[in-house]
């Protein structure tokens, strides 16, 4: 499958964003789905995963009941709704396809397909 991630942008605080990952090329309902995010000079973390479904999801602490992920299978696409930004969330925003649904969903080594990130930046 073939992801593209699209929709960041620059912000000031407490604004909100949606990102958007497109996927092609396979059935996108066969694969959950994850956000990604690397600011400069840090690794790569887990934002948020979404089962093949859409029914559950799950967020790192850090963006939990501020980032909501959702998913349209019949559109091969998935969101990342982000609300009351901060500045410490300025980083490339990655989006990636795993056959994984339980443990391991928040380490990037276990999803094998991945958008090329969209720049999300945050001004105070």
């Amino acid at each position: 499958v073939q992801l593209q991630a699209s929709g960041g942008g620059l912000v000031q605080a407490g604004d909100s964003l949606r990102l958007s990952c497109a996927a092609s090329g396979s059935t996108f309902s066969n694969y959950a789905m994850g956000w990604f995010r690397q600011a400069p000079g840090k690794e790569r973390e887990f934002v948020g995963h979404i089962r093949r479904s859409g029914g559950t999801t799950y967020y790192a602490d850090s963006v939990k009941g501020r980032f909501t992920i959702s998913r349209d299978n019949a559109k091969k696409t998935m969101f990342l709704q982000m609300n009351s930004l901060k500045p410490q969330d300025t980083a490339v925003y990655y989006c990636a396809a795993t056959t994984v649904v339980l443990s391991g969903i928040n380490q990037a080594v276990n999803y094998r397909y991945w958008g090329q990130g969209t720049l999300v930046t945050v001004s105070s």
